[in-house]
């Protein structure tokens, strides 16, 4: 998983329950061409999260797509490919030494930080905001702070915040490795199709 990992992040959906149930809407959106999906479950018991990891870990393998668990190391080494962790949870450099065959993601909004995580041992990074987002409140570093961060690395770099079928172009013009979305695919009425969509557009440029 982690020698092929860029192939996998090109289209990563993060579910979101105030959405749609995180399994139907991580299905549907696997159906339309999801390469990853990453399940981020708060204020909810770590047993749910568990159950509901299980259940999209094999949906993941039967759609061959990467399965990510958001900051919950233990769940993520029982029922994942890998984790991704905030600037607020477990230091990258830790979790690597203590799971190195993991994958690991973390959340960068500066170039410093960035290659901190890189140096840390992690696989790739979720960058942003860059753009204005309702699923949460950030900082916004627009596309030129995205492409920034693209530079001063060279891990895959995911972009993340905003993003959508229209302003989509100029996201992957900045050399990321993929997207990563929330709202675009879960908040559609057609899932699977709103999914699909944006894979054909990704696929053109990656």
């Amino acid at each position: 998983m982690r020698d092929k990992i860029r192939e996998y992040l090109k289209l990563y959906v993060i579910t979101d329950s105030h959405l749609v149930n995180e399994v139907k809407g991580a299905e549907e959106a696997l159906k339309g061409g999801a390469t990853a999906i990453q399940l981020r479950m708060k204020k909810v018991s770590p047993r749910e999260i568990f159950e509901k990891a299980q259940k999209i870990r094999k949906l993941c393998e039967d759609y061959s797509a990467m399965f990510i668990v958001n900051d919950y190391v233990d769940i993520a080494y029982l029922s994942a490919h890998g984790v991704h962790l905030g600037s607020e949870d477990l230091p990258v450099k830790e979790v690597r030494k203590g799971y190195p065959h993991l994958v690991i993601g973390a959340s960068a909004k500066s170039s410093k930080y960035a290659r901190q995580c890189e140096s840390d041992g992690a696989d790739y990074l979720g960058v942003g905001a860059v753009f204005p987002t309702k699923t949460k409140k950030t900082k916004i570093i627009g596309v030129a702070g995205l492409r920034e961060i693209v530079k001063s690395v060279n891990i895959p770099v995911v972009a993340i915040g905003g993003i959508n079928h229209s302003n989509v172009v100029e996201v992957l013009e900045t050399g990321v490795s993929g997207i990563a979305v929330v709202s675009v695919i879960m908040g559609s009425k057609h899932i699977e199709k709103a999914t699909r969509e944006l894979r054909k557009i990704v696929d053109e440029y990656l």
